[in-house]
């Protein structure tokens, strides 16, 4: 069996349906006809995922599981890599 098919037979074998919250974004972007009303929409979303990590920052603060050592760590914390396979 050649690579490709391979690699077909492996991606329908991973589909999964949409569920409810996904359908209704699609529909929600079949509405936008512009550019700006793209960015727009991106903003949004960006708005309310950052509102999120926000709430649970502050709530791992009041916990107690967060505090400016940790924040001093990962400040200082080497997260780049080189890229495994570079050539």
């Amino acid at each position: 069996m050649p690579p490709q098919t391979i690699k077909q037979k492996s991606m329908e074998q991973t589909r999964t349906p949409l569920n409810a919250a996904q359908m209704e974004f699609l529909q929600l972007l079949g509405r936008i006809t512009t550019e700006e009303e793209l960015s727009e929409l991106r903003k949004v979303v960006c708005d309310y995922y950052a509102r999120k990590i926000d709430e649970e920052m502050d709530q791992l603060w009041a916990e107690g599981k967060w505090n400016n050592d940790k924040n001093e760590a990962v400040l200082k914390e080497h997260l780049r890599t080189p890229y495994k396979y570079a050539k």
